[in-house]
């Protein structure tokens, strides 16, 4: 009996252990065909290229300057009678800003006109004289001699002539006197006065001298605003074209006009001048005052276009990363048009309802992938800048 029972723990315990062994042998081998399938596709979001409206816009700042902007100076020398303004005062054009005290052009302008009086006076005596011997020459002929004659009626020219020189001396006097009064040259405000009542000023004539002016007046109801455009969109820029001028320090915007163009490219910088008129006539702008704004390049109602993250550049090559037949990714070259704020023009390498990857950075040509459909924005979606 004690055998019999050996014997049947022995089988059973054989039973087992083959048991166990089938087991891990089968376990062991199950995860092979597991192993050896296809990694899961990565997800990868993707935009369609589509035919959509875009504009190419450039944004530029610039300093806005008085349309007018000048010193006024003094065209005789003298001193400073009365000055009338001050700084911030607003004056329109011709109105008197200060009157010099020139006695000598005064004791000048007197003597002229008395010379004109005295030539007026001698040619009426002479002219009176070389009638009478007309007319007694004509009446009686022989009576007055034929040098006679002559010689009155070169007086009576000669005194005409004196008429004239004198009449020319006094309207010289009477201009130089009349430039005592410094008068405003346009209209505008006051932003520097350099000279007080008694003040010496020179005549500001000659480059050569130091002549202080005596004040300095802008011409504010309209400004300009100078900005530098880069030399790849010189081209694009056109007089009368109306911009919006975008103030930070007001927090308004203001319509401009283009309003001439430099044409003359900074070899430095590489950029022209090109100044927009601003209409000013609350005087809201100040000058010196800094705006920014956006110039409209180039317009396009229907072009081909993808999101610029989905454009891949080295160099001069351009690519972009494509979902194509059972989700296998391609690398197309492309090439390129006009380029909005977010979009960009496709002209070769894409056809509309091609899907591009946008932000693949990691994904290799001929990879699986899931595609997943971008979300954008309506402003994105419309190419605006």
């Amino acid at each position: 009996m004690v055998w019999h029972r050996k014997r049947t723990f022995l089988v059973t315990g054989t039973v087992l252990a083959a048991a166990l062994f089938w087991s891990m042998f089968a376990k062991g081998r199950a995860p092979r065909p597991n192993a050896a399938a296809a990694p899961a596709a990565r997800p990868v979001s993707v935009a369609i290229a589509r035919k959509t409206p875009l504009q190419s816009t450039l944004t530029l700042s610039g300093e806005f300057k008085p349309f007018q902007d000048v010193d006024v100076h003094a065209k005789v020398a003298g001193y400073i009678r009365t000055i009338s303004v001050d700084v911030g005062d607003r004056v329109r054009a011709g109105q008197v800003l200060a009157v010099l005290e020139i006695p000598e052009i005064d004791a000048q302008l007197q003597e002229a006109e008395a010379s004109v009086a005295r030539s007026r006076s001698a040619h009426e005596a002479a002219h009176s004289a070389y009638q009478r011997l007309k007319e007694v020459s004509e009446t009686r002929p022989g009576l007055i001699a034929a040098q006679e004659l002559e010689d009155a009626y070169a007086r009576d020219q000669q005194t005409e002539a004196q008429i004239a020189q004198a009449s020319a001396t006094q309207r010289q006097e009477s201009a130089l006197s009349d430039y005592s009064r410094i008068t405003a040259p346009f209209s505008g405000v006051i932003t520097k006065r350099y000279a007080d009542t008694g003040a010496l000023i020179q005549a500001g004539t000659s480059s050569n001298t130091q002549a202080m002016p005596v004040v300095r007046l802008a011409e504010d109801d309209r400004l300009r605003l100078v900005l530098p455009v880069p030399e790849s969109a010189v081209s694009r820029i056109h007089v009368g074209t109306v911009v919006q001028v975008r103030v930070p320090a007001l927090d308004r915007t203001f319509e401009g006009r283009v309003a001439r163009l430099s044409d003359d490219l900074d070899r430095q910088t590489r950029t022209m001048e090109t100044e927009i008129d601003v209409a000013n006539p609350d005087q809201r702008l100040v000058a010196g005052m800094y705006a920014e704004t956006a110039l409209d390049l180039v317009r396009k109602d229907a072009s081909l276009s993808v999101p610029i993250q989905a454009v891949s550049r080295n160099g001069d090559a351009v690519t972009a990363l494509v979902v194509g037949p059972g989700n296998r990714v391609e690398r197309r070259p492309l090439r390129l048009g006009i380029e909005a704020a977010n979009r960009v023009e496709v002209l070769e390498g894409l056809v509309p309802g091609d899907r591009v990857i946008v932000g693949g950075g990691q994904i290799r040509p001929g990879d699986e992938v899931a595609p997943q459909p971008m979300a954008e924005s309506p402003a994105d979606a419309r190419g605006e800048s």
